[in-house]
């Protein structure tokens, strides 16, 4: 199997989905998207036009996902998640042309209902909490909750949220916080 997408589903010319990758029931590709492999696309997921998702993404039933976003590999995207892509939309007035590119960085998770507001990045293995808007950029391995969102705290790479001594108490991994980034030790 090269890939798999649902019946119901709908993939516009010109979109790439590399092997191992499956797109289930009710979602829209559109042109110009890249989907690495071994991805998981939920239901009624849309994407793109123009979006590039790199291999190993996770991507939950019902989010969106417009021009101007980029996913690094390994990201978890949680259920309902929206990303904008234009700051200051407004119905009578075109501005496709003003798209604030989003990246998220590897291996970041994003939980169920936020809202990332176009024109931030967010950091590897960063951690969005549920419910959470984010409307400026997440720090590398940050836990940030709230709207908006602020950071609570720091998140190893295997998901658990570090000790006050920039330990994780789940896989023993080490951190140091310098100049201004926390780093593995």
């Amino acid at each position: 199997m090269e890939f798999f997408i649902h019946e119901s589903s709908y993939i516009d010319d010109g979109v790439i989905i590399g092997p191992k990758t499956r797109v289930w029931h009710f979602s829209h590709i559109m042109a110009g998207t890249s989907i690495g492999s071994q991805c998981n696309i939920g239901q009624n997921v849309v994407i793109g036009p123009d979006v590039s998702i790199g291999n190993g993404c996770k991507i939950q039933n019902n989010v969106s996902i417009f021009k101007g976003v980029r996913f690094e590999g390994d990201i978890f995207c949680g259920p309902s998640v929206v990303f904008t892509n234009v700051y200051n939309p407004r119905a009578h007035i075109r501005r496709m042309d003003e798209i604030r590119p989003t990246l998220v960085k590897k291996g970041a998770t994003i939980g169920a209902n936020a809202t990332i507001v176009c024109g931030n990045t967010i950091g590897a293995y960063a951690f969005v909490g549920a419910g959470s808007v984010v409307t400026k950029d997440v720090p590398d391995h940050a836990l940030v909750f709230g709207n908006p969102a602020a950071r609570a705290g720091w998140v190893c790479a295997c998901g658990e949220k570090l000790d006050k001594d920039l330990s994780c108490p789940a896989c023993r991994s080490r951190y140091v916080y310098e100049t201004g980034r926390l780093k593995l030790l």
